[in-house]
């Protein structure tokens, strides 16, 4: 029930009560007050009455007189309503003068007469009253029949008084009607005002609470001192204001926590928003300015000991002295940290959004004084230090520890971004780079060199390519150790760089070759480039040591041009490679000179060659060598890697001397499968009982005819297929990946393993990650060889194989050549370890050990 209905109905019923009551007692006053007014009259009639019969008495009347009294008595005319008087004789009386005519005496003189006592009685709209006519002293004389106090009669008096109370009630209420409406009508006009100002009272208590929608509304609510309401109210009021005061203290605004809960979220990392990080941030700025006022964002990345590298992020246009004040205000946080106390160079990078208006100069000048800092321990997540807002929230106690979860969320979610941003960026790097010298990799020189015979082939043009060997680099490493020889390869890999044009592409093939393409060049400007190369190489100077020897360096080089030499890239690069060969046969450190001779000779080698090749597998003279792979956790050998050696002409070939030939000349399906059935002959008849790794090219998988065969093989030799690991490489890219995919996911159902080898060499390496099941990834064996010494090349691992992890995949490490090496892949937590420090390939199968 609302207050004034409850007031007006309150009011009513008091106002009913009162007129009830004020009815019921003027009601009764005046009925007691005309009944007392009756009785006088009454009591005033009978002694008139007895008065007036006593004197005549006295005089001695006699019996017709008295009777004619009566009578006179009795039958007086008057109306119904008018005062009447009876005379009634008692028995000692008729019994002394006789019977008369008089009327039968009622209840009421008919009691009085036996008793004695005077009575009355109201009913039927009549008053009646009894009066004892008692015998006095006087009295004997005439009566001598009685005593003294004896009843001689009764008179009694009746009075009707119904009509003539309403008559005067009548008039009573007639006269009253006036001051009882205008009684009324005040009484109506007080509760009208008593409610028009509870009315305001409440409104503006409703007022103030209407205007809470937020949190931040319970700060801005206020009693207003100029009032007009009652007191009660006022102090209702106060005690809101109160509650809200302390709702601030102890209260969380619902959007706040909302958008905490909503950074969650954000932990969904999409490459868009590792490749556009910066914009990311700067849109949860955005979206903490919908619930609390904040500048800045800033975040700060430790790049290496004495550099940090700051990012801040504006809500709005920042002029030169906002951004002074808030790089001292970051400078003076990372000061008062101990941790950072030393002088550090920032690198401070400003980030605005351009469609906002600038910011003012109040907001500027309070900008400093409410910055919060939050900082780590120790730099991890992608070498984030800390992270800080600015916002005028930080003045509310509870805000600034919501403030306080939403930075340490905000830090993993920018500090995430940040490694990945990094991580990847590095690997797409690494992918095309050599991790020493910081070179191209094969990879990329492959795909550059077609682009380059490709743009020469269109614009009629020429292209040289530059194939370089450095001389005596084996006795570098061997007497001053693989550190100085690392050095030596990145000062020779600058040196190289110095000498070239811009366009020029310079990649590390691979060890201590070399490889140039020059663009738009023939073969004189070729050999002007490459005895530059010569002289350079001589003029460089390493130091094996401080203060030890110095080391300097020569070069044989190979050169073959485009189209002059041959018409496709693999063919060139053999041209240039023989000439290689040829320089280093003729003396080391010179270029060799291509002629005519020379290249009828060279492509009479190739087709020599492939000639041999195809005679050696059609006569099955395919060996298969096993080289062991370790698991790192026990050191027991798990698995061996089959590899391909060739017979010819009494010489056992490598892989990397007729693979190429063997896809070129098309006989590579049939290599492989001569290789496979040779080694489960073997491991069948041996006691290993581990993985069987084998190398496969992705074009002899897509082969029908292959794929029918490995079945058969497989089931003849009895060995189960969930021994049986194919590697899958890059060496030879597949149009077609669906028709790989179809025949993987075949080999998959049947129980084969699958291994993706030298990951992190290129781009597909990925995206055959992606796409194809695989059991087990195998880390390109640069970056192996490399760990020790090269932090970015033992994070690049680490990366790695925190990815294989995630994809329960099985990781194996390549070129492991030290204990050292092996030391660190434990702590790693790689699986498995291959390279000549675990055994180099051999004829026959290693038996598995504990």
């Amino acid at each position: 029930m609302k207050i004034r209905s409850f007031i007006l109905a309150t009011s009513i019923a008091v106002g009913a009560v009162f007129l009830g009551g004020s009815w019921w007692a003027v009601s009764r006053g005046f009925d007691e007050a005309f009944s007392e007014h009756a009785r006088r009259q009454a009591d005033d009639v009978a002694a008139l009455t007895f008065g007036a019969m006593y004197e005549i008495m006295s005089r001695g009347w006699t019996r017709e007189e008295a009777e004619r009294f009566l009578a006179g008595i009795h039958d007086r005319e008057g109306g119904a309503d008018s005062l009447r008087v009876l005379i009634y004789r008692a028995p000692a009386v008729v019994a002394r003068y006789g019977e008369i005519d008089q009327p039968e005496p009622g209840a009421l003189a008919a009691g009085t007469l036996r008793s004695g006592e005077d009575a009355e009685s109201v009913g039927g709209g009549v008053f009646r009253r009894s009066f004892a006519l008692k015998a006095e002293a006087r009295c004997l004389a005439c009566h001598d029949n009685v005593a003294v106090g004896d009843v001689l009669g009764v008179i009694e008096v009746q009075q009707p008084y119904e009509t003539l109370r309403a008559d005067v009630r009548a008039g009573f209420y007639l006269s009253a009607l006036p001051s009882l409406l205008f009684g009324l009508l005040v009484a109506l006009g007080a509760v009208w005002w008593v409610s028009r100002r509870i009315g305001r009272s409440v409104e503006e208590v409703e007022h103030s609470l209407a205007s809470i929608n937020s949190f931040k509304d319970l700060r801005h609510l206020a009693v207003d001192e100029d009032r007009h309401t009652f007191d009660e109210f006022h102090q209702v009021h106060a005690s809101i204001i109160t509650l809200a005061a302390r709702l601030r203290t102890v209260a969380v605004d619902k959007d706040i926590l909302l958008f905490e809960i909503g950074l969650l979220e954000k932990f969904v990392i999409t490459s868009e928003v590792i490749r556009d990080w910066r914009i990311y941030v700067g849109r949860l700025l955005v979206d903490i300015n919908t619930i609390i006022d904040a500048h800045v964002l800033f975040s700060v990345f430790q790049i290496d000991n004495e550099l940090f590298d700051i990012e801040i992020f504006w809500y709005r246009q920042p002029d030169t002295e906002a951004r002074r004040l808030i790089e001292d205000a970051i400078r003076d946080a990372l000061k008062a940290d101990e941790r950072f106390c030393e002088p550090a160079t920032l690198n401070v990078h400003h980030h605005a959004p351009d469609d906002v208006g600038a910011l003012s100069a109040l907001e500027r000048d309070q900008m400093v004084l409410r910055v919060k800092s939050f900082f780590v321990d120790r730099p991890r997540i992608g070498s984030i230090v800390g992270i800080g807002v600015q916002s005028a929230a930080l003045a509310d106690h509870t805000h600034s520890l919501v403030l306080d979860s939403i930075l340490s969320t905000l830090l993993n979610v920018v500090g995430s971004i940040k490694a990945i941003h990094k991580y990847t960026r590095d690997l797409e790097y690494y992918a095309t780079r050599d991790p020493l010298t910081d070179l191209y990799n094969q990879r990329v020189f492959w795909e550059m060199l077609g682009y380059e015979i490709g743009r020469s082939q269109r614009h009629d043009d020429r292209c040289t390519l530059l194939l370089i060997d450095l001389d005596n680099f084996k006795l570098v490493n061997d007497h001053y150790g693989h550190a100085t020889g690392d050095r030596f390869l990145q000062q020779f890999a600058a040196t190289l760089r110095s000498t070239l044009r811009n366009g020029d592409i310079l990649a590390r093939y691979g060890g201590d070759e070399f490889v140039i393409v020059l663009p738009e060049t023939g073969v004189e400007q070729g050999y002007g480039a490459a005895q530059k190369i010569i002289a350079a190489t001589r003029a460089m100077a390493v130091e094996a040591s401080p203060g030890g020897d110095i080391i300097h360096g020569a070069v044989s080089i190979g050169l073959a041009t485009f189209p002059d030499h041959a018409s496709d890239g693999k063919d060139l690069f053999l041209f240039a490679d023989n000439m290689m060969y040829r320089a280093k046969a003729e003396g080391k450190e010179r270029v060799s000179l291509p002629s005519e001779e020379d290249v009828m000779a060279v492509f009479r080698d190739v087709s020599e060659m492939g000639v041999a090749v195809l005679a050696a597998v059609n006569e099955r003279r395919v060996i298969p060598f096993f080289q062991p792979i370790m698991a790192v956790g026990d050191g027991r050998i798990a698995a061996v890697e089959v590899l391909s050696r060739l017979e010819v002409n009494g010489e056992l070939m490598r892989a990397d001397q007729f693979i190429e030939i063997a896809e070129k000349i098309g006989i590579i399906h049939r290599l492989d499968n001569i290789v496979i059935e040779a080694a489960l002959a073997q491991v069948a008849a041996s006691d290993f009982d581990g993985y069987i790794f084998f190398n496969l090219s992705p074009r002899a998988l897509v082969l029908a005819e292959f794929a029918r065969t490995l079945r058969t093989v497989v089931k003849a030799s009895g060995i189960a297929p969930q021994r049986i690991v194919f590697e899958i490489t890059e060496r030879d890219t597949v149009k077609n990946l669906s028709l790989l995919e179809r025949f993987i996911t075949e080999l998959k159902s049947e129980g084969f393993g699958l291994a993706i080898d030298d990951f992190g060499s290129g781009f597909s390496s990925f995206h055959y990650l992606r796409r194809f099941p695989f059991d087990f990834l195998k880390i390109e064996g640069d970056f192996i060889a490399n760990m020790l010494n090269s932090e970015r090349d033992r994070i690049f691992v680490q990366s790695i194989t925190a990815l294989a992890k995630s994809l329960d995949i099985q990781v194996v490490a390549e070129f492991v050549e030290s204990e050292e090496v092996l030391a660190d892949l434990r702590t790693l937590g790689i699986d498995y370890a291959q390279g000549y420090h675990i055994g180099r390939p051999a004829r026959q199968v290693l038996p598995a050990t504990d």
